[in-house]
């Protein structure tokens, strides 16, 4: 046995483990290159998403809102082309034109006479297919019907319909000992006609936008109003109409877009853009393929796109007005 002495140092300790884990390794260029794409993966792909609707938009969208512009600012015609630029004159023109004046009180009366009906029955439809009964599925798929029918034969029906001389509706009045009514000669009949088609076809789609809001209106709520002796009247207008108006607001808000744009079912019913011999039921959308594609003035149809356009927003965003104070009531 080896004794110490006093000085001797002995063999050394043997070295303790560094429990610090050791750093990564030196990154090699194949992962500097994932790494890179995984950034621009992370940074990039939302734009890349997006992007079809942007370049959709723009093809579709925005160059024609663009194009329809510099349109209305020359002499432009159908077979002669550009014949240079007039500035605002189609638009000094157009607030001087009493077609036009026509055609926006043919579009604002007949969107009097078919949005508020419209929305008022598809409330009315909405209430009855929210509660329980038989072969409710059946009744909501009769609902859309009208909606997926096509324009054209809704207008056909309908022309046959309102016949002057030989109309089911004339027939019926005939009954009464009435006398038969010019449904296309009349400012107002044609009005009432060209409304019962819109409603016709657009009640059920509005129904069924309310009824998917009803349903989402606590049953605890009819309940709880029910124990309380609330009758289902009561109870409709307290509850129910209460909580679908943010509902309300949209349907208002997208039937006045629409109802603005109005076109087809005029079209159809009458069979040309003039809207009746006096113009008793032209459009402003007529108007603008009146002028743009009978006479072939491109500049002024395309002006009256425009003036169009400005008076859907300024309707839009006075329907939002309204609603926020009915909101905040």
């Amino acid at each position: 046995m080896k004794v110490l002495r006093r000085g001797d140092q002995g063999d050394p300790a043997p070295a303790e483990p560094d429990p610090r884990p050791a750093g990564p390794p030196p990154a090699t260029p194949a992962d500097r290159r994932r790494h890179r794409r995984s950034r621009a993966d992370i940074r990039y792909s939302p734009y890349a998403f997006v992007a079809p609707f942007f370049v959709l938009f723009g093809v579709f969208g925005l160059f024609p809102m663009v194009y329809t512009a510099y349109i209305s600012m020359h002499d432009w015609e159908l077979i002669g082309g550009n014949l240079g630029y007039v500035g605002f004159a189609n638009y000094a023109f157009l607030f001087t034109d009493p077609k036009f004046y026509n055609a926006l009180l043919n579009t604002v009366g007949i969107f009097m006479l078919a949005v508020v009906p419209q929305l008022v029955l598809a409330l009315a439809v909405a209430d009855f297919l929210n509660r329980r009964m038989r072969f409710g599925g059946l009744f909501r798929v009769l609902v859309i019907l009208p909606y997926v029918t096509s324009v054209a034969a809704i207008a056909i029906v309908f022309g046959q319909l309102f016949g002057s001389e030989y109309g089911l509706i004339n027939y019926v009045l005939s009954w009464g000992g009435l006398d038969p009514v010019g449904w296309r000669e009349g400012r107002l009949t044609s009005w009432a006609a060209i409304s019962v088609m819109i409603d016709w076809r657009w009640v059920g789609y509005n129904a069924l936008i309310y009824l998917a809001a009803m349903q989402a209106v606590p049953k605890d709520m009819y309940e709880a109003a029910a124990i309380d002796g609330a009758s289902r009247l009561r109870q409709f207008w307290q509850i129910t109409i209460p909580l679908l108006r943010p509902t309300v607001i949209f349907t208002v808000i997208m039937s006045t877009i629409g109802q603005m744009q109005l076109f087809t079912e005029p079209v159809l019913f009458g069979g040309n853009y003039q809207g009746g011999s006096q113009g008793q039921y032209q459009t402003i959308a007529m108007l603008m393929f009146d002028e743009g594609f009978r006479y072939g003035d491109y500049g002024y149809g395309a002006a009256v796109a425009w003036v169009l356009f400005v008076i859907i927003v300024l309707f839009s965003l006075l329907n939002i007005l309204i609603t926020s104070r009915i909101k905040s009531a």
